[in-house]
């Protein structure tokens, strides 16, 4: 997942890079203009300042790092293990699943099975689960919101940059420098367009993709533990959870049954 968003990135860039250099390699250096950065990323950072805690702001770049380090749910290993614990608890007993419990590593598998064995009723063990989903959703949600307003504030930054570089410009008019100054007032302009359209909204639209497809594996997770503290064959539960996975993605096996 991380490749994906690093080859975007590098294809993005590449794309300016060659679009400016396809009108000559020399007026590359009239597109970098510190001042015209500052205004963007400062002014962004600025907004979301006054729209979120600081705490939360010092955990943006965290959020942006997922984008990066993240890797795609193995939906179907998960689904695989559940099948697994299933036909132990079908074949030992409830209480057999204590013995598999080091194998686990996914700490939300752990936890639902835990209260399973411990005995606490499906009810209990589904509305203390779910209220973990919601919770996780809600935290994801939150951070891609910080992010994505990164994205909304930058272009509007760009914009005034823009307009106090026009200002600048117009009051002290020199019509052998107007064509300078009025391409360097655009830069912030072109600043704030790419660095919210290829790098802050594409960041925070793979987290979001990152947070669903997380929640969906934990709802998956719930329903398994759910089946298996209900003593539901170990047959049933693998097909109704393998109907989450698009038919290309279940086993041969499945699809040949």
């Amino acid at each position: 997942m991380g490749k994906a968003t690093i080859i975007g990135l590098v294809l993005g860039w590449l794309l300016i890079f060659l679009s400016i250099a396809y009108s000559g390699i020399t007026k590359l250096p009239i597109f970098f203009d510190i001042p015209s950065a500052v205004m963007v990323f400062g002014g962004a950072i600025a907004s979301v300042l006054v729209a979120y805690p600081l705490s939360a702001v010092l955990k943006s770049l965290s959020y942006i790092k997922i984008t990066f380090t993240a890797k795609e749910p193995d939906v179907l290993e998960t689904i695989l293990q559940i099948v697994s614990l299933a036909e132990t608890a079908r074949r030992e007993g409830l209480l057999s699943l204590e013995n598999r419990m080091e194998e686990i590593d996914n700490p939300f598998l752990a936890t639902g099975l835990r209260m399973a064995v411990d005995g606490i009723s499906p009810e209990v063990v589904e509305g203390i689960m779910n209220t973990e989903i919601d919770a996780v959703n809600a935290r994801h949600v939150y951070g891609q919101s910080i992010v994505a307003n990164y994205g909304k504030y930058a272009p509007a930054f760009g914009m005034i940059g823009t307009l106090v570089g026009l200002v600048l410009m117009l009051a002290d008019l020199d019509p052998d420098t107007i064509g300078i100054g009025m391409a360097v007032a655009l830069l912030t302009t072109l600043y704030g367009a790419v660095v919210s359209n290829l790098m802050l909204l594409p960041w925070a639209d793979k987290l979001g993709f990152i947070n669903a497809g997380e929640i969906q594996t934990m709802e998956i997770t719930l329903k398994g533990i759910i089946a298996i503290q209900s003593g539901e064959n170990p047959r049933v539960i693998k097909q109704k959870l393998l109907m989450y996975l698009p038919p290309k993605s279940r086993p041969e096996e499945e699809e040949n049954e």
